[in-house]
């Protein structure tokens, strides 16, 4: 029997964690991901069972649910991102694909990507040299597809003007993270 370790994004065997004067960025490799796609015809059934799942109404365009133990937030028409603690929803996508059935194409996404917890005063400025996204105008609750350093990325405000979730391809997460830090620096 192999006897095998889970890493980090980043390569190491603990989530990394970096603060910068008032800013804190930490590699959150705790969560389940699962993608959560309606299938043709099945949009609001699938909008429904994936409300009662959540326990919280599907978030619509631009939007995420910041909840204990899911979060979600849209990515398309239809079509959402699901996370939950790791250590108790392993099975995320599993489960998702019992509850939703034939309603939804759900797809295990764990292992593809990074996710940064970055937080703290001056992360608005930080984003707002980083990309696009309205980052100022952010509230708790907001959810951006936008591009970091020429990365394909979602950005989640959990706190406004103080908390920001940052997903990313996993494939590039030394990138971003360097990304994050040189700005980081650079706002300080």
């Amino acid at each position: 029997m192999h006897n095998l370790s889970p890493t980090s994004a980043l390569g190491a065997s603990a989530p990394r964690a970096d603060e910068i004067g008032t800013i804190r960025i930490s590699e959150n490799f705790g969560l389940a991901l699962a993608s959560v796609s309606a299938r043709h015809g099945q949009e609001e059934r699938c909008a429904d069972a994936l409300s009662t799942y959540i326990g919280a109404t599907a978030p619509g365009p631009a939007r995420a649910v910041i909840g204990e133990p899911f979060a979600a937030f849209w990515t398309g028409p239809d079509q959402w991102m699901v996370s939950a603690p790791f250590e108790t929803h392993e099975l995320l996508a599993d489960d998702l694909k019992a509850s939703l059935q034939d309603a939804a194409s759900v797809t295990e996404q764990t292992d593809g990507w990074v996710v940064f917890d970055v937080t703290g005063a001056g992360v608005v400025d930080l984003f707002e040299r980083l990309c696009p996204a309205p980052a100022r105008r952010m509230v708790a609750g907001d959810g951006q597809r936008t591009t970091i350093h020429h990365i394909g990325c979602f950005l989640n405000c959990h706190a406004e003007a103080q908390g920001f979730q940052v997903l990313g391809p996993r494939s590039s997460a030394g990138t971003l993270h360097h990304a994050l830090m040189t700005v980081a620096r650079a706002v300080l």
